[in-house]
């Protein structure tokens, strides 16, 4: 069931499953809660309270809002979280992986861990050793047109190469989900500011966190010309031996929905050990 939560500029939807330590789940741009689908039934089978929201803007959030910056995603889950009483585990993914580390950074007493899924946390530079690889030049050229010319098919072109190889048994449907969601009055703004802003301000707080965090990277994520080594720099940018790197073998940019078992498999132990910290 939707609930919705009124923070300042217009309202975030989000639903709360399952009963005990909380977990709330927070998606990548130009999606919605709808991602995690595979992922919350298995955390709430293994004894998790799950909660996952609609991005600002996305999903049933509202639309009314002027910032889409990783700071204002995280204002967002800081106050659902004290609504729905913290602490939490947070989980971002992609832009939202920036926005956890912001949260764990600035509300440390709200946030246990974080995880984070195939997250643009630091500022980028592409250089030309960069542009030799396919995957990365087709995901750049689409992505980059999708927030250029606010263009629905672009995106949806963007997603095919984002999801290399195995894709969720409703790939059809799925599309057909987002395609719709895109295509309502203001959506597809939201995904052009998303795009257009700079993931500088999460770079600055990753040596400010201070609870466990898991980096998730799936190893033909075309988001980057080598998403190990941009998973090694998150972890070396936090303080030595807070983070951890897991990778998922075949999973380009939505891990979590291309290989939902793998990648709870890598969550499960380090939420347990971060639920009895």
């Amino acid at each position: 069931m939707t609930e919705y939560l009124s923070v300042d500029g217009g309202r975030i939807a989000y639903e709360v499953t399952g009963e005990g330590p909380l977990v709330v789940l927070a998606h990548g741009m130009g999606d919605s809660r709808d991602a995690y689908r595979f992922v919350v039934p298995r955390l709430v089978a293994d004894g998790y309270r799950v909660a996952a929201a609609d991005l600002r803007g996305a999903g049933e959030s509202d639309t009314s809002f002027t910032g889409y910056t990783r700071t204002d995603l995280a204002g967002d889950l800081v106050a659902l979280i004290r609504h729905l009483g913290g602490p939490a585990v947070l989980v971002g993914h992609s832009i939202s992986g920036g926005a956890v580390t912001i949260a764990a950074a600035t509300a440390p007493e709200l946030v246990s861990a974080i995880v984070e899924l195939a997250p643009f946390t630091r500022k980028q530079s592409i250089g030309l050793a960069d542009l030799r690889v396919r995957r990365f030049r087709q995901g750049m050229t689409r992505l980059l047109g999708a927030g250029l010319f606010g263009s629905v098919p672009l995106w949806l072109s963007y997603l095919d190469v984002a999801y290399p190889g195995s894709r969720p048994a409703d790939w059809t449907a799925q599309l057909a989900r987002i395609e719709a969601k895109l295509r309502e009055p203001g959506r597809m703004k939201v995904l052009q500011k998303m795009g257009g802003s700079t993931p500088a301000d999460a770079g600055a707080h990753l040596g400010g966190v201070r609870c466990p965090a898991l980096i998730v990277e799936g190893t033909l994520d075309p988001d980057w010309a080598d998403p190990q080594a941009e998973g090694e720099a998150i972890v070396a940018a936090m303080p030595d031996g807070l983070a951890t790197l897991a990778l998922v073998e075949g999973a380009g940019h939505y891990p979590h929905t291309q290989f939902p078992d793998q990648v709870v498999a890598l969550m499960l132990p380090f939420l347990a050990a971060a639920v009895r910290a």
